[in-house]
């Protein structure tokens, strides 16, 4: 499941290049915005997976940040250009003008994304001696599900597949391990008693 996270995350941000191109262009601006805007949502993320985590922490919650994640990707399919055409309303400097696209696109999906880092410790977590190890682990798989998203979307997908394309496989993907998830907590002895 990190892995999974790590691998979306470098996805979207790659694909957020690709987005922002044809309106700011490609320069160090963009890339500056679109990192800027994942760093600091996925900070706050980590903060609020962390929080969420200690309130009675269950798969099934687990499952609905994924799912939320899948989610909050769609506008940048089905809304980018109404976003792009009301910033450039707003301003057309490359500057500040990726910088609130990137925001209004990808702040919500990357806050997603980085709640399920801190959930994932929290559910891994057995005792106290092992959470230095178990969290060790657990960000050396998100991170090498990163690195591969970032390789894989840079060097091969966006060769072969379109942008909403690729985006529509991360979406479907996430939504996957969501209802999985899901179903991996249901308990139908739970139902029948209430």
């Amino acid at each position: 499941m990190a892995f999974s996270s790590g691998f979306a995350v470098m996805a979207v941000e790659m694909m957020g290049g690709r987005i922002l191109a044809p309106w700011f262009g490609g320069s160090i601006y963009i890339w500056g915005s679109i990192i800027s805007i994942f760093l600091i949502a996925l900070s706050l993320g980590y903060l609020l997976g962390g929080q969420l985590s200690m309130i009675k922490p269950s798969l099934r919650k687990y499952g609905w940040l994924f799912i939320g994640s899948g989610i909050s990707m769609l506008p940048s399919i089905y809304l980018s250009d109404v976003i792009m055409n009301l910033t450039f309303i707003v301003t057309d400097d490359p500057r500040y003008g990726s910088f609130i696209a990137a925001t209004l696109l990808f702040f919500l999906p990357a806050l997603s994304l980085g709640m399920i880092s801190p959930y994932s410790i929290r559910l891994l977590v057995k005792s106290q001696a092992a959470s230095g190890h178990t969290a060790g682990r657990l960000y050396f798989i998100s991170t090498l599900g990163s690195a591969l998203g970032t390789i894989g979307t840079a060097f091969y997908f966006v060769r072969y597949f379109e942008i909403n394309q690729i985006l529509f496989t991360t979406i479907f993907c996430l939504l996957i391990l969501g209802i999985s998830c899901q179903l991996s907590s249901w308990n139908p002895d739970e139902e029948t008693t209430s």
